[in-house]
């Protein structure tokens, strides 16, 4: 019986997170597909740290190649009659503490329809307990406004054990997946994404920054909740 449980399980939960991905910005796709008169501008908010700003070998900011404006122009080939706002509020060397001590500010002001939160690469530096503290306020006060959110696990620090058990970044990643399905909100393991790749330092402009490559990786896994 356990092992026809366990069969049942791994056929069902993959078409479970499908139709999870195809139902949660289903609103939002709806708008997307709007024409003039009755379209409206769709507002994207990138909030987070130096990946989604865009920095790859520090202090070159590459934005356009960076993973929001990657999502942008795979969503407008997904929604060309579409108004899409491309914001990002990512800052170089913030956590997210510091993140949500500005976000009414200058993250809801914004008015989102979908925020995305990445801040778990910076987030060893303040640990666990604080990480959680911190992510759970943003994403309680995004709810609290109907916003939908999308949470991004870490990508990856190629000059840590970044894989290994214990380490801060799979603890995080960990962490990030449990809130996501404690809050119902949408999820980019990039983590997962970035493990499962052969070799992963093709995709890395310095030991703890995407190339093109590695932030094309993300783009595609957040595109996916549009399609």
């Amino acid at each position: 019986m356990r092992y026809l449980l366990l069969l049942c399980f791994l056929f069902f939960a993959p078409l479970l997170r499908a139709q999870q991905q195809e139902d949660y910005l289903q609103e939002v796709k709806a708008e997307m597909k709007k024409t003039w008169p009755h379209n409206r501008a769709i507002n994207l908010v990138f909030h987070g740290h130096s990946v989604p700003a865009g920095y790859f070998r520090t202090p070159v900011v590459n934005t356009l190649n960076a993973y929001p404006y990657l999502v942008l122009r795979s969503l407008k080939a997904l929604y060309p009659d579409a108004v899409i706002n491309v914001i990002v509020t990512a800052i170089g060397g913030e956590n997210s503490v510091q993140g949500a001590n500005r976000f009414r500010k200058t993250v809801l002001n914004h008015q989102p329809d979908v925020l995305f939160i990445d801040y778990a690469l910076n987030d060893r530096s303040i640990g666990l307990e604080a990480s959680k503290a911190a992510t759970e306020k943003m994403i309680r006060e995004a709810l609290k406004k109907g916003i939908k959110v999308i949470l991004l696990t870490p990508s990856p620090d190629i000059g840590t054990e970044w894989q290994q058990s214990g380490n801060p970044l799979r603890l995080l990643s960990e962490q990030i997946i449990a809130l996501s399905k404690q809050y119902h909100t949408g999820l980019v393991d990039s983590y997962d994404i970035f493990s499962r790749q052969q070799d992963v330092r093709p995709l890395m402009a310095q030991s703890n920054h995407p190339n093109e490559k590695g932030h094309q990786l993300i783009a595609d896994g957040i595109t996916a909740w549009f399609k």
